[in-house]
């Protein structure tokens, strides 16, 4: 339901705000960018390396931390290039035509299963999940409110789909069963 953020981009439009260490950078991201799923830091070095290595970014100083020592990354032209380039082109808009729901639909409509048991099930989800979303718009932070709106937006457009679908069973049934 929700796009993937590209991690290798995100984290050089993060250097390129300023060079920091992977520490800094994954702290951003978990606030930004990773609410249900921060960033494991194993990913966070093993991103920078990737990002070293094909000349995106470049280590800055070096300096002693209380566990290891802290390496500053910088973003290099290339790198800052790519961020740009990254931001002002369009993302391509997903047609979304093959989603897992549509695919349980069709295929419980041809092993005869309760397809409509499964949109109900469906929409049940959908609906606390809304719940959910309408309480952290209640708070005060705005990027929580406008990701929580962002996936309101996209339930409801789901809910619209449930509701269609379920008036057209029938006649899907027919199309998908030999």
């Amino acid at each position: 339901m929700v796009l993937r953020v590209s991690v290798p981009l995100t984290l050089l439009g993060l250097l390129e705000r300023e060079p920091s260490h992977g520490y800094d950078l994954k702290r951003d991201y978990d606030t930004f960018f990773g609410r249900g799923k921060p960033l494991p830091f194993g990913q966070v070095y093993s991103t920078l390396a990737r990002l070293a290595r094909d000349g995106k970014v470049v280590m800055g100083d070096v300096r002693p931390g209380e566990g290891p020592e802290r390496k500053r990354y910088v973003i290099t032209d290339l790198g800052a290039t790519e961020v740009d380039t990254w931001l002002t082109e369009p993302v391509e808009p997903e047609p979304h035509l093959q989603t897992v729901l549509f695919a349980k639909v069709v295929l419980a409509l041809m092993l005869g299963r309760p397809a409509e048991e499964y949109l109900d099930t469906q929409r049940r989800a959908h609906l606390r999940r809304m719940r959910e979303l309408n309480e952290i718009k209640r708070g005060e932070n705005l990027v929580d409110m406008l990701l929580a709106d962002h996936g309101l937006f996209h339930l409801d457009a789901d809910l619209r789909w449930i509701d269609l679908t379920v008036a057209r069973l029938d006649a899907l049934a027919k199309a998908v069963r030999p």
